[in-house]
């Protein structure tokens, strides 16, 4: 019988069917952090249970640790206790633990690709909502609720409906400024945010297959956004290549066992899917958003659509662009910005810091412009130095932070102030999320890099044309 990725990774995880119920499934790798897991070792504690596989769980601070200075004690005394919770509970329950200062500390959709943690074939959660980042790899990753987190460490287990299964197809070439973020905001554009509702999606096609993994990443990242609960991409030769080596990836005669599992991670040909989307990639411009949800997007270039254009459309879109200061018809070209903002489990990685630097090379930082570049790990921060895009960054007036979720969702120090604009390459413009009455522009490192040196909205391909002639 033929089966598509999803079925033959899900099926394989099956400890239990429920008859018209959920299934039981096993859960391979549980990455937790200071917010959503407090409470649950908190429930562990009070019915007296020790986490069933310690070796199965790994342990970052990420989400409201300081950006700058974190030498130094957490000032938020929310933030501090939540930190020292998550410090005492993996040492309680003897899991790796990796703290402010460490070595391998990072966001959690960061750092868990860059040890080896997420390999393909794996099941994997975490009590974040972009736990989808790690299907890049062939795995089935999904954010869980703070009982559920509960569930996993006590049984490794969680109790799960088999999604549907949609396949989003994309061939050709991109078109020079196009990113993956951009592919991205491009199909929630056309879905909308709650397009893909109870779907879990592959994405196939040949952009997808050229995409390095850290674009594919970024791809599978926003999958939540339009409303699936994945994405997954069939592992090939860049995956393993990226996966062979790492800490906790298999080795010697392992390795070879693994392999071979993994070279069966693919669609069947005959495989059917419960829905089936195709786009081609010249359909694709340079994205930004102008409104206040991810589906809210458009191609640089273009107005901002009246409702009347917008399926939908109707007193809720005119309160988001009212929250936004923007009106119908408005072109995105020349807005005046006020903060950009490089980093979050999206675009925090060292392709994506490669990518503002060739835009920012040889300019200088707007003057009203406030930059935040956070790099997603501690090894994206050596890579940006070994590089010499620090240096780079420097020169053009920039400043390198430690790292972090940063304002991404603003649960630390780095916050929007209300009523200014901000480019930025994390996931989410819902009102407030990047601080209370912020207005969020989300798009690429490009369009960032680009907003970042004129102060503005500007289409990343005119600097790029420049830097060419």
């Amino acid at each position: 019988m033929s089966k598509t990725l999803f079925d033959k990774v899900w099926d394989s995880h099956v400890v239990k069917h429920i008859e018209n119920g959920p299934d039981v499934l096993f859960i391979d790798r549980h990455l937790v952090h200071e917010v959503t897991s407090p409470v649950a070792f908190l429930g562990l504690k009070n019915r007296n249970i020790k986490v069933l596989y310690p070796e199965r769980t790994f342990a970052t601070a990420d989400h409201n640790t300081p950006t700058r200075n974190q030498h130094l004690p957490v000032k938020d005394k929310l933030s501090a206790n939540q930190l020292k919770a998550l410090e005492e509970n993996s040492k309680a329950h003897n899991i790796p633990y990796w703290g402010l200062g460490h070595e391998k500390n990072g966001i959690v959709h960061v750092i868990g690709p860059e040890n080896g943690i997420t390999v393909p074939g794996a099941t994997i959660v975490c009590g974040d909502s972009h736990t989808s980042t790690h299907g890049a790899f062939g795995a089935i990753a999904f954010g869980i609720g703070t009982s559920e987190v509960e569930m996993v460490l006590s049984t490794q287990c969680i109790m799960q409906p088999k999604a549907k299964s949609l396949r989003i197809s994309i061939d050709g070439d991109l078109n020079i400024g196009v990113t993956p973020k951009d592919v991205a905001l491009f199909i929630i554009s056309k879905l909308t945010t709650s397009g893909a509702t109870g779907y879990f999606v592959e994405y196939a096609g040949e952009v997808f297959r050229n995409m390095s993994m850290e674009g594919r990443m970024t791809v599978c990242n926003l999958s939540i956004e339009m409303g699936a609960r994945g994405g997954m991409i069939a592992p090939d030769e860049k995956t393993f290549d990226y996966i062979k080596g790492r800490e906790y990836t298999p080795k010697g005669a392992t390795w070879d066992k693994a392999m071979k599992y993994w070279q069966t991670l693919y669609s069947d040909e005959n495989a059917v899917f419960d829905k089936e989307i195709t786009f081609t990639a010249n359909e694709i411009e340079p994205m930004i958003t102008y409104g206040t949800n991810p589906g809210m997007g458009i191609g640089i270039q273009n107005g901002i659509p009246s409702a009347d254009a917008v399926e939908g459309g109707n007193a809720t879109y005119k309160k988001s662009l009212q929250y936004m200061a923007f009106n119908e018809g408005e072109a995105m070209i020349g807005k005046p910005i006020d903060f950009v903002f490089l980093g979050s489990c999206t675009n925090g990685r060292i392709e994506d810091f490669r990518a503002f630097a060739s835009i920012i090379k040889g300019r200088k930082k707007a003057d009203n412009v406030t930059a935040w570049l956070v790099p997603g790990s501690h090894r994206v921060e050596e890579a940006i130095r070994r590089e010499g895009i620090l240096d780079i960054l420097n020169t053009a007036g920039f400043e390198l932070r430690e790292p972090g979720c940063s304002a991404c969702l603003a649960m630390n120090d780095d916050k929007i102030p209300a009523g200014k604009y901000a480019v930025s390459t994390s996931n989410r413009n819902f009102e407030g999320r990047q601080g209370p009455g912020s207005r969020t522009l989300l798009a690429s490192p490009l369009v960032a890099a680009a907003a970042a040196v004129t102060g503005k909205v500007t289409d990343p391909r005119e600097l790029m044309e420049l830097q060419t002639a």
